[in-house]
């Protein structure tokens, strides 16, 4: 039996572009309301009049994941205006690529701080809201997560933190019915690390992809969890 969509609510961080906003499109045009956040007002606003002129349907948010106290006021914001959350997806990231001789401290401190900092803080502060609601939480890793490469120590560092964090997390929690599963895309064509989608993106996978991934999960029976999703291009340039 698949689960009733209609008017459950997701809150998306980092929603305003990219993978959070294909996410929040997906969620929106199958039946829920949604909730996203930047960490400026007039993005989120942005992007959420992009998506509906309804506020009974697109709510923005202004928040920094890398504070517990900004999601926490995120998620206040959330209820108070739809009265519930019952998806959090855990997607605001950031990445830089640098040999370890050359990463400076502040890049080390902003990967980690964001990627998986970040995501504590967003799970941590839906918590309470998500035990009412049986919900599901979905972070958004990567195959950098389970695959090393060069000039990536900050990013791999909190790519395989999320991983493992993620996968603990869903131990912990399933006692309250809350379900727990992490994505780990590949090449996506999104705005990450200051790139501009184009028409020779055609072969990653697109956000709305990852849209359909996440509905996909929140539709299974609830009685299997894939607490772990690996997701690939089909075919690669040169392949």
């Amino acid at each position: 039996m698949q689960n009733n969509l209609n008017n459950k609510v997701a809150y998306i961080t980092g929603g305003s572009k990219g993978i959070g906003l294909g996410i929040a499109k997906t969620l929106l045009n199958n039946g829920m309301k949604v909730a996203i956040s930047s960490r400026t007002m007039d993005a989120a606003k942005k992007a959420a009049a992009s998506l509906s002129h309804d506020n009974n349907l697109v709510l923005a948010v202004e928040s920094d994941v890398c504070s517990l106290a900004s999601e926490t006021n995120a998620v206040k914001a959330v209820m108070d205006h739809f009265g519930q959350l019952d998806v959090l997806v855990a997607n605001a990231g950031v990445g830089h690529f640098a040999p370890i001789d050359t990463l400076t401290a502040e890049q080390w401190r902003e990967t980690i701080d964001t990627n998986l900092t970040g995501v504590f803080n967003s799970v941590k502060a839906g918590i309470d809201p998500l035990k009412l609601s049986e919900g599901y939480i979905i972070t958004i890793a990567s195959l950098a997560g389970t695959n090393f490469f060069e000039n990536a120590a900050a990013y791999n560092a909190s790519k395989f933190g999320l991983v493992g964090f993620t996968q603990a997390v869903m131990l912990d929690l399933r006692k309250y019915g809350i379900k727990v599963s992490t994505i780990m895309p590949g090449s996506v064509a999104t705005y990450f690390n200051n790139h501009v989608p184009n028409d020779a993106d055609a072969w990653k996978i697109q956000p709305e992809d990852i849209g359909e991934l996440v509905l996909d999960l929140l539709q299974m029976n609830p009685r299997t969890l894939p607490s772990k999703i690996e997701v690939r291009p089909s075919m690669p340039p040169g392949k």
